[in-house]
């Protein structure tokens, strides 16, 4: 898997307090955990922000924080269940009418468990499947088609996994899911391209976060032996992904499309067989 270059992904870019100014950006999921701290730094940055979620709670924390964050940027919620087209359709018409365009969606909405293949039902295959990828393509769909129709074109970002290149135990249902996306990210970047929409995906690696870590690694046990995995020896902040999909949704990306930026603190490039010497 290609991944972007380094001089692509700098520590020279600086985001200017306007930078998305005026600009309309929906994050599903964004109630919680990654989707908010995108949503927060979008709002900060200038923009408009659409929280999608299928928790009415979550959505109204998710509005208190980003406003508390930014409180000049417009907030809108909206329930919605991504594995429903007529609710993603719905959702993309109240973010129109509220604030006449959408500029920028991120792909946020997941459901993941660790599960052995051979243990997986039909019912826990189809649940990741229908969030992540069907959800995946019903609101890039309904966003494209909206981004074509206005000639203004705009930017995806889908949030995937590294394990949709490298497997991993325990995550067929994921992983599997995931690979559509990058498969579609690509797909998509070069029939839209024309239409001036940019599509690109981010990797996370380990990240803080209290609902993942508990649902995921429920042990100290095992958020240690996953930090000793991690080449930089430390777990990710929600922050830091916010940030790279922030430059991937910029000008200062206008040359980037069908790609993935990994941000996981060197964990997807294996240990090797000398592990033992860092």
């Amino acid at each position: 898997m290609r991944n972007l270059s380094i001089w692509q992904y700098t520590v020279r870019f600086m985001f200017s307090a306007d930078l998305l100014a005026g600009k309309t950006a929906i994050v599903t999921g964004g109630g919680t955990g990654l989707g908010l701290a995108m949503a927060t730094k979008f709002a900060e940055l200038g923009a408009n922000v659409v929280l999608a979620s299928r928790s009415e709670e979550h959505l109204a924390a998710g509005a208190s924080a980003v406003s508390a964050a930014a409180p000049h940027a417009g907030v809108l919620t909206v329930a919605t269940d991504v594995r429903k087209p007529e609710d993603v359709d719905r959702m993309v018409d109240a973010a129109v009418a509220k604030f006449g365009r959408v500029d920028i969606l991120i792909n946020n909405a997941a459901g993941n468990f660790v599960c052995k293949a051979e243990d997986l039902s039909p019912n826990g295959w189809n649940s990741v499947i229908n969030i992540v990828l069907n959800g995946s393509f019903y609101c890039s769909r309904a966003v494209g088609r909206h981004m074509i129709a206005s000639g203004q074109g705009g930017s995806i970002v889908s949030i995937v996994a590294t394990y949709a290149w490298t497997g991993s135990a325990g995550t067929i249902h994921s992983a599997a899911a995931k690979a559509g996306v990058l498969a579609m990210t690509q797909t998509l970047a070069v029939e839209w391209a024309r239409h001036k929409i940019r599509v690109n995906a981010v990797a996370p690696g380990p990240i803080e976060s209290p609902g993942a870590a508990k649902q995921l690694w429920a042990s100290e046990e095992a958020v240690a032996r996953i930090t000793e995995m991690v080449p930089l020896k430390r777990w990710g902040k929600p922050e830091e992904i916010a940030d790279a999909v922030t430059f991937l949704v910029s000008p200062q990306s206008g040359y980037i499309t069908g790609d993935v930026l990994t941000v996981d603190g060197g964990t997807w490039l294996g240990r090797g067989p000398f592990g033992f010497m860092s």
